[in-house]
């Protein structure tokens, strides 16, 4: 039997199956705006994560949920107070290294990624994993239309799993261009260069029924794509 309350709760004469699926929240440390906390990313990971597992219910899949890696590549964010990036080297280093741990115990591993600046560390290192033997994906906590940073989806998502994490006389409007005409100056000159406050969005729509919904999509996709285990070229599960 797998520890509900996750791999930290857990001890090793429960995981000595070897048919453990683990689940890994990925997030970061970075601004979001003057109304988010610097640890969205990660919360909303790890609540895809639980979600998922809710949903898989007595299935046969044996989802154990691991403490989240908190720290990602925020590059970006880095001249907001309150950011801390480890960078895409060290971040890399640390999913391969994580996995090829896990992978002595566990038949598999996915990690959930709550960051978008994450992503090319995550498709590098999940690849370097699957080339090695090792039963490794990925799974990206996306929303279909949603606007970049901080703005409504994440701020309906946060209104929906921690409510009170939420500064609602700090809400204020960003930059609402289209991210591929900011792109530039992104990458160039990071977020403070073209939105003073960090937001990329309006979260003044955001509302906790559309974080509901949004978190209640991802978390099924989730679960759907461990039931099917069938990681894409770029270590994907969809």
């Amino acid at each position: 039997m797998i520890c509900s309350g996750g791999l930290g709760a857990a001890t090793w004469t429960e995981l000595d199956d070897r048919q453990v699926t683990l689940v890994v929240p990925v997030g970061s440390v970075e601004q979001h705006g003057p109304h988010l906390p610097l640890d969205t990313d990660t919360r909303i990971a790890g609540a895809v994560a639980d979600g998922a597992r809710a949903a898989l219910g007595s299935d046969d899949t044996q989802m154990l949920i691991a403490p989240a890696l908190a720290y990602g590549a925020s590059g970006e964010h880095e001249d907001f107070p309150g950011t801390i990036s480890i960078g895409h080297e060290a971040l890399r280093q640390v999913l391969v290294e994580y996995g090829r741990s896990a992978c002595r115990w566990a038949a598999r591993i996915v990690f959930v990624n709550g960051h978008g600046g994450n992503v090319a560390t995550l498709i590098d290192a999940v690849g370097l994993l699957r080339v090695e033997g090792r039963d490794a994906a990925w799974f990206p906590c996306a929303v279909a239309g949603a606007d970049a940073h901080a703005g409504a989806t994440e701020t309906s998502l946060l209104l929906h799993i921690s409510p009170e994490s939420v500064r609602p006389d700090a809400v204020a409007v960003g930059n609402t261009g289209a991210v591929a005409d900011l792109m530039p100056a992104l990458r160039s000159s990071g977020v403070r260069a073209v939105s003073p406050n960090g937001v990329l969005g309006d979260p003044r729509s955001g509302h906790l029924d559309d974080g509901r919904a949004h978190l209640d999509a991802m978390a099924t996709r989730l679960a759907d794509a461990v039931r099917r285990w069938s990681p894409d070229e770029h270590g994907v599960l969809r």
